[in-house]
């Protein structure tokens, strides 16, 4: 561990586990368990943890471990493997410091499978503790990892449903429903499957390969089934802001939804997302842009949250940072659906309208929204004052609207808006109030219209649509009272000061925050906090400076100069190379060899 890290840097990415089964159709499994190790340190307040989408990223990859540290915004990398045969399990994890490049912390676990929940649980803990030894203080619960199901086969039937949905193609998020499906059939209570299912739903749904009512309305069923089994899933809430502001257009309702997911897991990225676009499409800039900040530290390398770093540049009138942004999002994935629509937006408004005119003709044919087509044409020759094409266009969108209707029933809205036709933009607004249209929350602050936000009617309806007392709840800003009174923090730093002097449990290479505070008589959420708090250190800064004076003390003595200096240092605690000789030049400004000859 790189000792010179500062305590807020509590930052870490846990790498894909490598798959050691003879059969590589066990790769699901390997990626489960690195999915569920994530999920686990994420629940922990005050440690940022890289979410699956950047950390998969790297997955089969020989990439230096500096350049990845470097990649995700990261101080500590996890590593490890898992081998899967018949019943019995072996799983190997290691903690790297991303930036000197070296192993600090290693363990293995040979398990039966039928324990995997059990060790799932044994192995967040242990990383945890590690972590805030090194980090500094923060409050571990007792169990990070719970058991969802008591059936290993459900389990694994969970983890290949997640993995093939994870592909986010029309054909996997199918065959992923029909392993949810059989989860559900041993466990009609896994609340993480009927999530799942929702989820796909909702996709099939959003782009049309399934009815629209039909894939929200199972959505919905299926969310709040998962809802009743356990209210602490923070996807569950996720799913339920998708659903208030799709089909309710309940911008509150969402907005709420998305705060309770936050709450539960202040790491989940797709509610930091999506509070992101919710705080944007309010006009709230400086708050969008700052959960747009948390969702690119935990998911620098994600194709969505790119996105949504494009769309706010778009919404904050950034065009040609948005254009750029989206343009790398498309390099990627030419493929994606959103990032063309937002695009032509940016477009028309850097009046590049001959662009816009043309754009879809370009696209393949099955990512072609026809709705968006028309309509953005119809704004193209209508910005270009070309009167003629311009009837056509609106003409065809007003079919269109009345036979498609979702899609294309917003253009209208954006058509009257961009042209400052306020009494026709505004009747539309009304009626969309009226039928509840979602198009309504996502469109009614688009740049496109900003000739009708100077009437008093745009403030009007934009106080109705979002609620202004949803941002006047502010976290508490008072000092978190101490895990220990004032009498008692004074008592135990007394009574570990004696313990230090008179039992020198420094020396002991296998020392423990959790067993010193076992010494102590106290927990150890208490000691960590005694030790940042009363000592201005983390558990490693506190025990090393004491083996660095042992060794100073002990290596100059005449009857140990046979003695190398690692072995002095071993005696002395240490049980690393690395650390003793970066801990040792950091409390003394020299190297021991300089020391020992100066």
């Amino acid at each position: 561990m790189n000792i010179s890290t500062k305590v807020s840097d509590k930052t870490i990415a846990i790498l894909p586990f490598v798959n050691m089964s003879v059969s590589e159709e066990n790769e699901y499994f390997s990626d489960g368990i690195t999915e569920e190790i994530i999920n686990a340190l994420a629940k922990i307040v005050g440690l940022k943890v890289t979410s699956r989408t950047s950390a998969f990223h790297f997955k089969g990859k020989n990439i230096p471990i500096r350049e990845i540290g470097r990649e995700l915004g990261v101080s500590t990398l996890l590593e490890g493997s898992v081998r899967l045969s018949g019943n019995s399990i072996r799983i190997t994890a290691q903690l790297i410091d991303a930036v000197e490049d070296f192993h600090f912390w290693s363990e293995k676990w040979d398990r039966k499978l039928d324990d995997i929940f059990q060790v799932q649980d044994e192995i967040s803990l242990l990383i945890a503790e590690r972590l805030r030894e090194h980090f500094g203080h923060f409050e571990i619960q007792e169990h990070l990892v719970e058991a969802s199901s008591q059936s290993v086969d459900a389990y694994k039937l969970f983890l290949k449903g997640r993995q093939i949905f994870n592909k986010w193609n029309p054909e996997d998020v199918k065959q992923s429903m029909a392993f949810y499906q059989q989860v559900l059939e041993i466990n009609p209570n896994h609340a993480e499957a009927l999530v799942g299912l929702a989820d796909a739903y909702s996709f099939l749904a959003t782009i049309l390969a399934i009815p629209y009512e039909e894939g929200w309305g199972k959505c919905a069923e299926l969310t709040n089934q998962a809802l009743s089994i356990d209210n602490k899933l923070p996807d569950v809430y996720y799913q339920l802001a998708n659903l208030a502001f799709f089909t309710k257009r309940s911008y509150r309702e969402a907005f709420e939804h998305t705060r309770k997911a936050l709450n539960l897991n202040s790491n989940h990225i797709e509610s930091l997302q999506f509070m992101a676009f919710l705080y944007i499409l309010a006009g709230k800039k400086s708050e969008a842009r700052n959960h747009l900040k948390n969702a690119l530290s935990i998911d620098p390398l994600s194709q969505e949250t790119l996105f949504y770093k494009g769309y706010i540049e778009y919404m904050s009138e950034n065009y040609s940072k948005a254009l750029k942004q989206l343009d790398a999002c498309l390099k990627v994935n030419p493929m994606n659906i959103p990032v063309h629509s937002v695009k032509t937006l940016c477009l028309l408004k850097l009046e590049r309208y001959d662009e816009v005119i043309n754009y879809f003709d370009s696209l393949p044919s099955e990512i072609l929204v026809i709705g968006e087509k028309i309509g953005t044409q119809a704004l193209g020759y209508t910005l270009k004052a070309d009167k003629i094409n311009a009837e056509k266009s609106v003409k065809l969108l007003s079919e269109l609207t009345k036979s498609e209707g979702y899609t294309a029933d917003s253009y209208p809205f954006l058509l009257a808006g961009a042209t400052g036709k306020n009494d026709e933009a505004f009747a539309w607004v009304e009626r969309a109030m009226k039928i509840g249209s979602p198009l309504l929350l996502l469109r009614y602050s688009d740049p496109l219209v900003n000739p009708i936000k100077t009437d008093p009617r745009f403030k009007e309806f934009h106080q109705q649509l979002f609620p202004e007392h949803l941002f006047g709840i502010k976290k508490e800003t008072s000092k978190k009272k101490g895990l220990l009174d004032e009498a008692a923090a004074a008592a135990y730093k007394a009574k570990l000061q004696q313990l230090i002097e008179a039992e020198k449990p420094y020396l002991n290479p296998d020392l423990s925050l959790r067993s010193l505070a076992d010494q102590l008589g106290i927990n150890a959420n208490q000691l960590s906090w005694l030790l940042n708090d009363g000592f201005g250190k983390n558990f490693n800064e506190f025990i090393n400076q004491y083996r660095v004076e042992a060794f100073k003390n002990i290596a100059r003595l005449p009857d140990n100069s046979h003695l190398t200096i690692l072995s002095i240092a071993y005696d002395c605690g240490f049980n690393s190379k690395t650390v003793f000789n970066t801990f040792f030049k950091k409390e003394t400004g020299v190297t021991p060899k300089q020391f020992l000859n100066g």
